[in-house]
C-alpha cells in the first residue's frame, strides 16, 4: 500500500519519490502563480497578456517534448494528440 501511494506513480516517469516531488511542487507553483496572473488578466485586460498561453507551452515543453524517451510512461506529442505546428 505505501508503495504504490509514494512510489508507483513516480517510478512510471522514470523519477524517484523525492524528483517527482521536486517537479510537481514547481509545476503547482508555476501554474498557481500564472493562475493569479490570469485573473488579474481578467479584471485589467492590459495586463499579463501572454503570461498564461506563455505558462501553458512552458509546461508542456517541460512535461512532454523534453521528458526522456526511455523514460517508462513516456508519450509523444502525437500520442498526446500535440503537434509544435
Amino acid at each position: 500500500m505505501i508503495k504504490r501511494l509514494f512510489t508507483e506513480h513516480p517510478c512510471s516517469v522514470g523519477e524517484t519519490y523525492l524528483e517527482h516531488l521536486q517537479t510537481a511542487a514547481w509545476f503547482g507553483a508555476t501554474m498557481f502563480i500564472a493562475g493569479l496572473a490570469c485573473l488579474v488578466h481578467a479584471l485589467i485586460p492590459a495586463l499579463f497578456v501572454k503570461t498564461g498561453s506563455t505558462t501553458i507551452w512552458r509546461l508542456h515543453d517541460r512535461m512532454i517534448v523534453n521528458r526522456s524517451p526511455n523514460a517508462p510512461g513516456s508519450i509523444t506529442t502525437e500520442q498526446h494528440g500535440l503537434t509544435a505546428e
